[in-house]
């Protein structure tokens, strides 16, 4: 595999080909965001550009769900920054293989640096040895799910504006997440951090602004840290 990546072009392709069998579950998610931002009240055009420029999936149905909602400006905008700190993470996780790029490149991944592609590259950025063009493999895998979620975006918001107003499909994200956590389940401190964070969320769910949500984030993370400190797995 090392030889494939010897060159920009091979390394960009090995990208691209590790991300494409996960536009399977993201254009769904994409379509249905697209559906959701239009009955939240939010222009097409708006909806549309919102996925160029956000380009995170949870944050734009949280943010297009606030907006239907009539939330503040500044609480919608903490809110969307609070979800996607986890991409912070992500960073640290390849700044050791990034860390000699120019400014341009850093910029460019940071913007495409999401979940799946994350997901997708990572394998390869952290093989030995390390390959002088690896970026390229970031850059294909984050410029694969770009265009296949703004062409998903724009079939949800032209299928959108030929359904009903009221039809509810605010049941896509949580079941979208359940999906992606429960395999992430591996140890009882996980498992301890999601009861917790479930049952909070239940039992605030009527906090405006979804603020119940945070807080039942932060009663997960604080079960799960505290459950593991006694040192059980």
């Amino acid at each position: 595999m090392r030889e494939e990546v010897l060159n920009p072009a091979a390394a960009f392709l090995l990208g691209v080909r590790a991300l494409l069998p996960m536009l399977l579950g993201v254009a769904p998610f994409g379509v249905i965001y697209g559906v959701v931002a239009l009955q939240s009240g939010i222009p097409p055009l708006a909806a549309v550009l919102m996925s160029s420029l956000v380009f995170a999936g949870s944050a734009q149905f949280l943010l297009a769900q606030l907006i239907g909602a009539g939330a503040p400006a500044l609480l919608s905008i903490g809110a969307v920054g609070l979800i996607n700190l986890r991409h912070a993470l992500y960073s640290a996780s390849v700044a050791p293989v990034l860390h000699n790029l120019p400014r341009r490149w850093k910029v460019l991944l940071a913007y495409l640096l999401t979940d799946e592609a994350y997901a997708a590259a990572i394998p390869h950025l952290l093989a030995a040895p390390k390959s002088p063009v690896a970026h390229w493999i970031l850059f294909g895998s984050g410029l694969a799910l770009w265009a296949g979620w703004q062409l998903s975006t724009l079939a949800g918001v032209l299928i959108g504006a030929q359904l009903p107003a009221d039809l509810g499909l605010d049941f896509a994200l949580p079941l979208t997440f359940i999906a992606i956590v429960v395999p992430l389940i591996e140890s009882r401190a996980r498992l301890i951090a999601a009861l917790t964070a479930g049952a909070v969320a239940v039992l605030l769910v009527a906090l405006p602004y979804k603020t119940g949500l945070f807080v039942a984030a932060l009663a997960g993370l604080s079960a799960g840290a505290f459950f593991q400190s006694r040192g059980k797995p």
